[in-house]
C-alpha cells in the first residue's frame, strides 16, 4: 500500500531534506575531495563510500514516505455505536480493542489516531514532518535506517571535512578565491553536519529506547501504556526490525513482519 499525503509542512519538509543531502553530497565531493584527495585512490574510496551512504539514506527515507505506517482500515459498512454512547459497553470479539469515536471504527491494542493523517495507525510512535507520514508499526525500520545513515553522513562529512583542511595545509598551491569559495562550503557542510548529526542521533536513541522500553512515544505521553509481559531486548529489535539475520536490519530492502489480527467487522 503506498501513502502520500499533501500536507505542506510535510512536503516542504521533505524537500528540505534532500536539497540538504544532495548539496552535502556536492560540498563533500567537490570542495573537499577533489581539491586535496583526486590524486589518490583514498579520494575515489571516500566518493564511492559516501555516496552509498546516501544511497542508503534516499532509499530508507523513501520507504518510510512511502509505506503504510500500519493504517487501521474503515469498516465496510457503518458501524452502531449508539449503545456505547448511552453508556453500554460495546462487547468486542477481542478484549484489548478499542473504539475510535473519530474514524468510528474498532482498533486494534496500541493503535492511536493521527489528527494529520486522519486514520487510527497500529503501533503509532508519532508523526514525523520530516517523512511526511506517522512512523508506526510497519514503516518504523525504516525510519530508524534513515536517522542511521543520516547520522552516519553526518560524522563521516566532519571528518573528510577536517582531514581535508589538514591536507591543504601541507599543500597550499590553490588560489585565493577557490581557499574563499571552499571556507564558505566548508562552513556550511559543517554546520549543516553537526545540527542533523545532533538531531538524528538524538531521535534514534529515542526510537531506540522506546522499542527496547516497549512504549512508544504516544504511550510515554498518556502515561498509561499497557502492561505486557516483558520479552528478550533481541526479539522486540525483531518485531521492528524483521526476523532475518541482524546485519539486514541496517538494509531498507528487507520487508518488515507483518502480524495482522483480523480486521473483520464486529457485531454489535
Amino acid at each position: 500500500m503506498v501513502v502520500c499525503r499533501w500536507d505542506p509542512c510535510g512536503v516542504i519538509c521533505i524537500i528540505l531534506t534532500y536539497v540538504a543531502v544532495f548539496y552535502a553530497d556536492y560540498a563533500f565531493v567537490q570542495w573537499m575531495i577533489i581539491p586535496t584527495m583526486s590524486k589518490s585512490l583514498w579520494g575515489a574510496f571516500n566518493v564511492l563510500c559516501f555516496n552509498i551512504v546516501v544511497f542508503l539514506l534516499v532509499m530508507a527515507h523513501i520507504r518510510a514516505v512511502f509505506s503504510d505506517p500500519g493504517i487501521v482500515p474503515l469498516p465496510h459498512n457503518n458501524l452502531d455505536f449508539s449503545d456505547m454512547h448511552i453508556g453500554n459497553r460495546v462487547p468486542l470479539q477481542k478484549e484489548d480493542w478499542t473504539v475510535c469515536s473519530r474514524c468510528e471504527t474498532y482498533r486494534p491494542p496500541r493503535a492511536h489516531h493521527c489528527r494529520v493523517c486522519q486514520r487510527c495507525i497500529r503501533r503509532m510512535d508519532h508523526h514525523c514532518p520530516w517523512i511526511n507520514n506517522c512512523v508506526g508499526e510497519f514503516n518504523q525500520k525504516y525510519f530508524i535506517q534513515f536517522l542511521l545513515y543520516v547520522g552516519v553522513a553526518s560524522i563521516y562529512a566532519i571528518v573528510i571535512v577536517v582531514i581535508s583542511w589538514i591536507k591543504e595545509c601541507k599543500d597550499c598551491n590553490l588560489d585565493i578565491i577557490f581557499k574563499q569559495h571552499r571556507v564558505i562550503h566548508s562552513v556550511i557542510l559543517l554546520i549543516e553536519s553537526f545540527l542533523f548529526g545532533i538531531f538524528v542521533i538524538a531521535i534514534m536513541c529515542d526510537q531506540l529506547q522506546a522499542i527496547l522500553t516497549d512504549e512508544t512515544a504516544v504511550e510515554q505521553i498518556q502515561k498509561k501504556g499497557p502492561h505486557r509481559p516483558r520479552k528478550p531486548k533481541l526479539a522486540l529489535l525483531s518485531e521492528v526490525c524483521g526476523r532475518g539475520p541482524p546485519l539486514f536490519w541496517i538494509l531498507p530492502c528487507q520487508n518488515v513482519p507483518k502480524n495482522l489480527d483480523n480486521l473483520a467487522s464486529y457485531e454489535v
